[in-house]
C-alpha cells in the first residue's frame, strides 16, 4: 500500500532550519519521506539521515529518497539518534527535524487500528512491535487504564469509560476498534457524546501514546538530538497535542535561559549562560491556506531553537 503523508508546515520547517548544501541533517521522523525529500534537493555535498521505526515508513522513504544519493534510511526511533550518527561516523548535525504526528497512512490504512473510523484490529503499534492496544485494554486493571485516558488524552470521563471496558471484556475480548468505540461513546454522558468532535477520540489518542511510549521517548529524544547539534545548529519540532507541545516548549525554554540565580539577588553571580536561543517566541502553526489543503494541520504547532553552545 502506498504511504501517502502530506508534510505539515514544509515552508516554515525549511525557513527553521535554514539548510545549508554542504550541511548534516537528520530527519528523526522520515515517514513518507516528503519533509526529508525537501531537505535531501536543498543539499549538494551535505548529508540527510532519515530516521523511523515503521517498517512501512522505512519502505516509502526509501522509494521517495532514492533520487538523492546524499539521503540514507534508518530504521531507528529518534531518540537513538546519537548511537545512530555515532555508527555512521557523524559527530553532529547542522539540523534536526522531528514531526512527531501520526502519519495519514497510519491512520488511513484501517489494519494498523489507529482510527476510530473504520472498523479494524486493535492495534496502534508504529513499530509493529511489542504490546498493541489491544493488549491494554484486554490486560490493564481499572486504575491504570483510567490514569491512562487521563493523563493521555485528558479525558475528564475516563473513570466511567475504564469501568465499561472491564466490564465488556468479562463477556468477551475487546478485538476491534469499532468495538472500542461503542464501549467508550456509551460510557459518556449523552450531552458529552454530542460535544464537536468524535467521543473516541481522546482515549484512542491516550492508548496510541502508551503503546508506543511516545512522551517517554520524547523525552529522551530531545535530549539526545540537542547532543547531536553542532555549535549553531537548529533543531524543529512540530507537535500535535498539548501534552507534546507543553514538554517541547518547556525543555526549550530551559536551553534558553540564562541567569539562574535568585530573583532578589543585585548581580549575577551564577554565570549561567543560555545553550540556546528561541527561533520564534512562540509556536508556529499553519496557515490559512494550509489549513484549507490539509485539515490535519489544524493541531500542528513549530517550535524551533538555535543552539548557541556545545557545553
Amino acid at each position: 500500500m502506498e504511504f501517502h503523508h502530506q508534510p505539515v508546515l514544509l515552508q516554515e520547517v525549511l525557513e527553521a532550519l535554514q539548510v545549508r548544501e554542504d550541511g548534516v541533517y537528520v530527519d528523526g521522523t522520515a515517514g513518507g519521506g516528503s519533509h526529508s525529500a525537501a531537505i535531501a534537493s536543498r543539499l549538494t555535498t551535505g548529508r540527510l539521515i532519515a530516521l523511523d521505526r515503521d517498517p512501512d515508513a522505512i519502505k516509502a522513504a526509501s522509494q521517495k529518497l532514492a533520487p538523492y544519493p546524499q539521503a540514507q534510511v534508518v530504521r531507528a526511533n529518534f531518540d537513538q539518534m546519537d548511537s545512530v550518527l555515532q555508527s555512521l561516523g557523524i559527530d553532529g548535525a547542522d539540523g534536526i527535524l522531528m514531526d512527531l504526528g501520526v502519519s495519514s497512512h497510519q491512520l488511513d490504512t484501517p489494519e494498523r487500528g489507529f482510527s476510530y473510523h473504520n472498523d479494524a484490529p486493535l492495534d496502534m503499534r508504529m513499530s509493529q512491535e511489542g504490546r498493541s492496544a489491544k493488549d491494554l485494554v484486554n490486560g490493564l486493571e481499572a486504575d491504570e487504564l483510567s490514569r491512562i485516558f487521563f493523563d493521555y488524552g485528558e479525558e475528564r470521563y475516563a473513570r466511567s469509560i475504564a469501568r465499561a471496558i472491564v466490564k465488556a471484556r468479562q463477556e468477551a475480548p475487546i478485538e476491534t476498534t469499532l468495538q472500542l468505540a461503542d464501549i467508550i461513546k456509551y460510557a459518556m454522558p449523552p450531552a458529552a457524546r454530542r460535544e464537536q468532535g468524535h467521543p473516541a477520540r481522546r482515549c484512542f489518542q491516550a492508548l496510541r501514546i502508551a503503546v508506543n511510549g511516545e512522551l517517554d521517548h520524547l523525552e529522551q529524544g530531545l535530549v539526545h538530538a540537542f547532543s547531536c547539534l553542532k555549535e549553531g545548529g537548529r533543531m524543529a519540532i512540530i507537535t500535535f497535542h498539548s501534552l507534546e507541545d507543553r514538554m517541547v516548549k518547556r525543555q526549550f525554554a530551559k536551553w534558553a535561559k540564562g541567569c539562574i540565580c535568585p530573583p532578589d539577588f543585585p548581580v549575577c553571580v551564577c554565570g549561567h549562560k543560555p545553550e540556546a536561543t528561541l527561533v520564534w517566541r512562540k509556536a508556529v502553526e499553519a496557515s490559512p491556506e494550509e489549513l484549507e489543503q490539509n485539515p490535519r494541520s489544524r493541531s500542528a504547532k513549530l517550535r524551533a531553537i538555535v543552539k548557541t553552545t556545545t557545553g
